[in-house]
């Protein structure tokens, strides 16, 4: 994909990801404090309408994804804000000068995302948070680098999801689910979801 393309591709997604809100909001109102949601509608609006700005020309790729993840750490708000802008900065510079959105550019995309978040954060799978679904995500993409972008996005997401499902069987050990202790348990990780979601409408977009 060239980056007209990807960049319809985050387009859709980003759209996707506002109308997602209420089941996120959800979702965090039963181990968090219920804010999680609307950071991310908040965001995602944001870079939605950076997309459709036709002052907004990326030369590359890299640079798609890292002025995605500076507006949504700029209008996200909270840990949410700080973790998914990250993902995208850090990212985004590990792919910079890519004109063609492919699964290695993905994987690159993915193992550089994923290593800023826990550098920033420090969390790691079984944490109970985002990490769960992009880690697992991102080994899953570097196994399919030489597939085509279709096949690595269905593979990523589908990994993400099944790990975002794993955090309902942990303790939460970050954030407000933290104080809760053994009462996490049974309930998803809302930022698990979120990124499991984001990958989910990536491979939607490149499957229509």
């Amino acid at each position: 994909m060239n980056v007209a393309e990807t960049r319809e591709l985050l387009l859709y997604t980003a759209e996707k990801m506002v109308d997602s809100e209420p089941m996120l909001t959800e979702l965090d109102l039963k181990i968090g404090d219920g804010d999680h949601g609307l950071g991310m509608q908040r965001g995602f609006a944001a870079v939605r309408d950076l997309l459709k700005t036709d002052t907004f020309q990326p030369k590359d790729i890299g640079e798609l994804f890292l002025t995605v993840g500076t507006k949504m750490m700029s209008s996200m708000g909270g840990a949410s804000g700080a973790i998914f802008g990250t993902l995208f900065r850090a990212g985004g510079k590990a792919i910079a000068g890519q004109e063609d959105f492919s699964a290695t550019v993905l994987s690159q995309f993915l193992v550089a995302g994923s290593a800023g978040v826990f550098a920033r954060g420090g969390a790691k799978p079984g944490d109970k948070t985002m990490m769960d679904a992009l880690v697992a995500a991102e080994k899953q993409s570097e196994q399919m680098k030489n597939a085509s972008l279709k096949e690595a996005l269905a593979s990523a997401a589908q990994a993400a999801e099944e790990g975002a499902e794993s955090t309902r069987h942990q303790v939460a050990v970050f954030g407000r689910a933290k104080s809760l202790g053994e009462r996490s348990l049974g309930y998803v990780d809302p930022g698990a979801i979120s990124m499991s979601l984001i990958l989910k409408y990536m491979s939607e977009f490149v499957n229509k």
